[in-house]
C-alpha cells in the first residue's frame, strides 16, 4: 500500500513563498536582479582569470573553478524559484525534485571542499613560499578539484538514495522554495530517524571537518605572518587571506545553521530566510568579495576592460 501511495505522487508543491501574496511579484524582480548580477559577476571573474596571464596561478585557478561551480549551483535553484514565484501552483515534478536535490547537494558539497582546498593553497603560499609552485603544481590543482567534485557528488548520491527511497504517502507539499533535504524527507510516512542521523553525520563530514582544517591552516598562517618583520609584508599577507576568510565565514556559517542542527530545532520561516541567503545572496557575495578586496583581480579587470573597450571616435 505504501509503495502504491508513493507511485501516485508525480509532483511536489513548493509552498515556501505561497503565503506572501502580492509580495511574490516584488520578490521575483529582486531575485531576478540578484541572479543576473551573480551570473555577470561570476562570468567577469572567470573571463578575467582566463584572459590575464598574471592570474594563471593556483589561487586563481581554484577561484575560477569556484565561480564556475557557484554559477551551476544557482542554475539548479534560482530559475525554477523565479518561475514558481509567478505560478499560481508552484510545483516541481518528482524526477525534477530528485534531480534538483542531487545537483544542489553535489555542488554545495563540492564548494565546501573547494573552499577548504583554497585554504590549503593559502597555507602553502604563506608558510612554504619557496616550494609553493612545486607543492601546488597544475597537476595537483586538477587532482584536488576532481577529488572535491567526486566526493561532493558521491555524498549527494548517498543523500538522494536516503531521501527518495522513503515512501511519500503523507503529503506532496514541500514547505520550502526548492527541494532541500529536511523538507522533503519530512514527507515520508515511515520512521526517518536513522536516515536523518546518517545525513547529519554526512553534514559534519562536509561542513565541520573542512572548517576545522581551514582553522588549523589559519593558525599556522597567522603564526607565520606575525614573524614577518615588515609591517607592509604583514599587511600584504593578511590581504591575500581576507577574501577567503570572508567567504569561509559566510558560507560555512549559513550552511552550518541549517544542516548541523537537530531536525527538532528547525523553524520553517528562519530556515527559509537562511536558505535564501546561501542560495541567492552568497553566490553573488563570492565574486564581489574577491573583486573588491583583491588588488590583483581589480588590476586585471581594469586591464581586460581597457583591452576590449571600444576606442572613442574623434
Amino acid at each position: 500500500m505504501k509503495r502504491q501511495n508513493q507511485s501516485m505522487i508525480t509532483e511536489f508543491i513548493l509552498v515556501g513563498f505561497s503565503n506572501l501574496g502580492d509580495l511574490q511579484i516584488l520578490l521575483f524582480f529582486i531575485f531576478l536582479l540578484i541572479y543576473l548580477t551573480t551570473l555577470m559577476a561570476n562570468a567577469a571573474i572567470m573571463t578575467v582569470i582566463r584572459l590575464d596571464k598574471s592570474l594563471h596561478i593556483p589561487m586563481y585557478f581554484f577561484l575560477f573553478v569556484l565561480s564556475c561551480s557557484e554559477t551551476c549551483y544557482t542554475l539548479v535553484i534560482v530559475p525554477k524559484m523565479l518561475t514558481n514565484l509567478l505560478s499560481t501552483i508552484p510545483s516541481i515534478s518528482f524526477a525534477g525534485c530528485a534531480a534538483q536535490l542531487y545537483f544542489f547537494v553535489g555542488l554545495a558539497c563540492t564548494n565546501c571542499f573547494l573552499i577548504a582546498v583554497m585554504g590549503y593553497d593559502r597555507y602553502v603560499a604563506i608558510c612554504n613560499p619557496l616550494n609553493y609552485m612545486l607543492i601546488v603544481s597544475h597537476t595537483t590543482c586538477v587532482q584536488l578539484v576532481l577529488a572535491s567534485s567526486f566526493c561532493g557528488f558521491l555524498i549527494s548520491m548517498v543523500v538522494n538514495v536516503l531521501v527518495f527511497s522513503e515512501p511519500f504517502c503523507a503529503s506532496n507539499r514541500i514547505h520550502h522554495f526548492f527541494c532541500d533535504i529536511s523538507p522533503v524527507i519530512k514527507l515520508g510516512c515511515t520512521d526517518t530517524n536513522l536516515k536523518e542521523m546518517v545525513i547529519f553525520f554526512l553534514s559534519i563530514l562536509v561542513l565541520l571537518v573542512p572548517f576545522v582544517l581551514i582553522f588549523i591552516s589559519y593558525v599556522f598562517i597567522v603564526s607565520t605572518i606575525l614573524k614577518i618583520s615588515s609591517a607592509e609584508g604583514q599587511r600584504k599577507a593578511f590581504a591575500t587571506c581576507a577574501s577567503h576568510l570572508t567567504v569561509v565565514i559566510v558560507h560555512y556559517g549559513c550552511a552550518s545553521s541549517i544542516y548541523l542542527r537537530p531536525s527538532s530545532l528547525h523553524s520553517s520561516d528562519k530556515d527559509l530566510l537562511v536558505a535564501v541567503t546561501y542560495t541567492v545572496i552568497t553566490p553573488l557575495l563570492n565574486p564581489l568579495v574577491y573583486t573588491l578586496r583583491n588588488k590583483e583581480v581589480k588590476i586585471a579587470l581594469k586591464k581586460v576592460l581597457s583591452r576590449y573597450s571600444v576606442p572613442k571616435t574623434v
